[in-house]
């Protein structure tokens, strides 16, 4: 017989994030279980809070244990408009939902995914350098040169990190400024990449290899800041350093396809699709080494089925996790329970008051990240902290290239 534990509300919480805002799903049972999920608004996507309120009279009074036949009738019901930011809804409340049933189990959320094959999970340092060099109000020390560029890579080896992953900057008169046009920061529609950005990027990745030594491995995310050209120009100035992997972003497979088939390096890309139909091009096309699944967006049970489509086609997947800590969680049982996972996304640079946010916080050895076991995600939002840093009417990618 199912267990049955009904939804009696749904609600939306956000807070500040320093340069976004952090968004989080709260969905109460009548048996007084709280399921969270966290979702994002900042990254191209706004309007999700909104969509997600307008689906909720559809969950309310619906048994949170059977979470994919609630997902089935939300899609139904947005079938004309799928994809987007109504996906990003419906991953959102699957989250929220996979949180409830779990903790009314009194089991940790892996245990719904087949339980889980790791304790440890490998995980790379996010936004190396990035953060301290476009948003330095928030991310502390500031770097303004390739000395701290040097000493970023330097610090990763020294907390006992494996590996890293960087942007791509401009520098002039020395200082670092982040070079990302497929953002509109600078507004460069046409997207090329000249010859200044190819020496500059190199001589960045040099001065980060440096600090970091040989043993850290690289990874380097070019988003969508070029085409088809620009890319592979990229990768032979690059082509005899060492990279774990270039991430590249691609609307179209077949072009993908072939700047992978030129490459040297490892090639991955995915972060911003939309369930298992948006993944089988590239699958098919074998566009990448390395699939990045967007479990907020896509909703974790559903991560798992764009995870199992990929290992049948030999590609292992890496979480896109650079959100608040219970993101950080949700991925963190996602990694623990797909065969084929490859590494795992966190950022370890944080704001001031990320701590105050959540019960608990991601625990991290030795570059790696420990599997927690309490029920549900493992950490959720506080509420008073939520209260005590409001949200702001602005941020993310839409205020990119701006006057704040």
């Amino acid at each position: 017989m199912t267990q049955s534990s009904k939804a009696t509300s749904l609600e939306i919480l956000a807070c500040d994030a320093g340069w976004r805002n952090y968004h989080f799903v709260k969905l109460t049972t009548e048996d007084g279980i709280v399921g969270w999920s966290e979702f994002d608004e900042g990254f191209g996507s706004p309007g999700v809070g909104a969509a997600i309120q307008r689906l909720s009279a559809r969950v309310i009074g619906q048994n949170v244990f059977l979470h994919e036949r609630i997902y089935a009738e939300l899609f139904a019901a947005t079938r004309p408009a799928a994809g987007g930011v109504v996906a990003q809804a419906l991953g959102a409340i699957e989250n929220a939902l996979l949180d409830a049933k779990a903790k009314s189990l009194g089991v940790p959320c892996y245990e719904l995914l087949g339980g889980k094959i790791r304790d440890r999970v490998r995980v790379y340092w996010s936004h190396c350098a990035t953060w301290r060099i476009n948003h330095p109000s928030w991310y502390q020390p500031p770097i303004e040169n390739l000395d701290g560029v040097k000493a970023m890579g330097r610090e990763v080896r020294e907390k006992k990190f494996t590996a890293l992953k960087t942007n791509i900057f401009s520098y002039d008169d020395g200082k670092p400024t982040g070079w990302r046009p497929g953002f509109g920061s600078p507004f460069a529609p046409e997207i090329n990449v000249d010859r200044k950005i190819l020496h500059d990027l190199r001589m960045h990745l040099e001065a980060i290899r440096d600090g970091a030594g040989p043993d850290v491995d690289i990874l380097l995310d070019c988003n969508f800041n070029a085409k088809t050209e620009g890319y592979l120009k990229i990768l032979r100035t690059i082509a005899d350093l060492d990279m774990f992997w270039i991430e590249i972003d691609s609307f179209n497979p077949q072009a993908l396809g072939y700047i992978r088939r030129q490459s040297p390096h490892p090639i991955s890309s995915c972060e911003t699709l939309l369930g298992l139909r948006e993944f089988l091009p590239y699958f098919n096309e074998q566009a990448i080494d390395v699939a990045i699944v967007d479990t907020p967006w896509n909703g974790v049970w559903q991560s798992m089925k764009i995870a199992a489509a990929a290992e049948a086609f030999e590609v292992n997947v890496a979480p896109h996790n650079f959100y608040g800590h219970l993101c950080s969680m949700m991925n963190a049982h996602f990694c623990a329970s797909v065969p084929n996972l490859r590494i795992m996304e966190i950022d370890i640079d944080r704001l001031a008051w990320d701590h105050e946010l959540f019960t608990h916080e991601p625990e991290i050895q030795n570059g790696h990240l420990i599997i927690p076991d309490r029920p549900g995600w493992g950490t959720e939002p506080n509420e008073e902290a939520l209260r005590a840093h409001p949200p702001k009417t602005s941020g993310g990618l839409l205020n990119y290239g701006r006057k704040s």
